[in-house]
């Protein structure tokens, strides 16, 4: 499927073109937008295949629009829909792939198409296995290669740091990503017991050998000295950060519908555990904190989703996974109790419930909540006297 976004200002025309798409089996559109800043930030996240962009449209044009998306998805190509013709050279000068006038018509558009086709077919050619690199801090701090081709694979690679001071030190600028970090901090945080000269030394050799290991790494990540030595800035360039893609992915793909859940999912799974689970900085508590609630509150949607969209596999699939990463989450184990109920396996609720009520009873020494346990009550009731009917008849 091509993955599509469309951007334009005017609601009739996303409609009119939405629906010229839909009628080509080859399109998945997985935005549409009539503002250009969300579109960007979508299209950094979707990394759509292409873009259909207006060029007139109020407060950013659609040439300042192509520049940014160009910049955030270099991959995605781009198709300028407008009712004029005059912008022709300047689309084509930006390395346009197409330039189509409104009202666009089916016949030109499946010119489009048959382009957008050939152009993809080349470049999966040309990019056979290309990198696209991340760092990932959900539950562990490791940096992924992800192999793109005819198909994907991930690739985890170990950092090699020659201390721990070293590695926590980049998980804090990492946390504190793209924004500046005053020198007198990072003392005051990491070496407060030491003199300010002796503790700058230590600052400055740390930074040098987290560079060290970056290079190693393969990564293009940097940290400069900046406001004349005053403190440092992380930059992650390219690389991607799975906590900025999870928040970015819910923001742009919005309320959940059977067009993009699959690319929810996607972005769901990226959570593996809780911000830097594995290692104890308390620095990153708050930040853990929040992180797990916006996952939580994300899984919990698209499995209420599935539920309501009879989808019970996928719904018990991710109830299940809600509950194993966060075991006292209330609200998860009722609505995988109620999806293996909708699924009539019996067996399964009634297991599922002596887990948790041992669970609460032993390491919570506390007795179920009382939604869950009246939840309980009724259908167990039900289920007697189902058996009962079914018996005397």
């Amino acid at each position: 499927m091509i993955k599509a976004i469309l951007i334009d200002d005017e609601i009739l025309a996303l409609k009119q073109l939405s629906k010229l798409l839909n009628k080509v089996s080859e399109f998945e559109i997985v935005g549409s937008y009539t503002e250009p800043l969300p579109a960007i930030e979508a299209a950094g996240v979707l990394k759509p295949d292409i873009i259909f962009l207006d060029i007139v449209m109020p407060e950013m044009n659609g040439m300042q629009t192509a520049e940014f998306i160009q910049q955030v998805s270099p991959s995605s190509h781009i198709v300028f829909v407008t009712g004029y013709d005059r912008y022709a050279i300047d689309a084509f000068e930006m390395n346009a792939l197409d330039y189509v006038l409104k009202p666009v018509q089916m016949n030109r558009l499946t010119k489009t198409v048959n382009r957008i086709t050939d152009r993809l077919l080349s470049s999966d050619e040309q990019q056979t296995g290309a990198l696209e690199k991340k760092i990932c801090c959900f539950q562990s701090l490791r940096p992924e290669m992800v192999h793109r081709s005819h198909g994907h694979h991930e690739r985890t690679l170990p950092f090699r740091w020659r201390t721990t001071k070293a590695q926590e030190l980049f998980a804090y600028l990492l946390h504190h990503r793209n924004r500046f970090v005053n020198k007198d901090t990072l003392i005051q945080e990491f070496w407060p017991d030491h003199e300010f000269k002796k503790a700058s030394t230590y600052l400055y050799t740390t930074i040098y050998h987290i560079r060290q290991c970056l290079k190693q790494a393969d990564l293009e990540i940097t940290i400069s000295n900046v406001s004349g030595g005053e403190g440092y800035m992380l930059n992650t360039n390219q690389v991607q950060v799975d906590v900025d893609m999870l928040e970015g992915g819910i923001r742009a793909l919005g309320a959940v519908t059977k067009l993009n859940i699959t690319d929810h999912r996607q972005i769901s799974d990226l959570y593996t555990g809780d911000y830097l689970a594995e290692h104890d900085y308390f620095w990153a508590e708050s930040e853990r904190h929040r992180l797990r609630t916006v996952w939580l509150h994300h899984a919990a949607m698209l499995a209420d989703f599935y539920s309501n969209h009879d989808m019970l596999a996928e719904a018990i699939t991710m109830y299940k996974r809600i509950t194993q990463f966060h075991p006292y989450y209330e609200d998860g184990h009722l609505g995988l109790l109620q999806a293996y109920a909708s699924a009539g396996d019996r067996m399964a609720v009634q297991e599922h419930y002596q887990h948790i009520e041992q669970m609460y009873s032993a390491e919570l020494e506390i007795p179920l909540p009382e939604f869950i346990l009246q939840w309980y009550y009724k259908w167990n009731s039900s289920q007697d006297a189902g058996m009962l009917t079914e018996f005397r008849a």
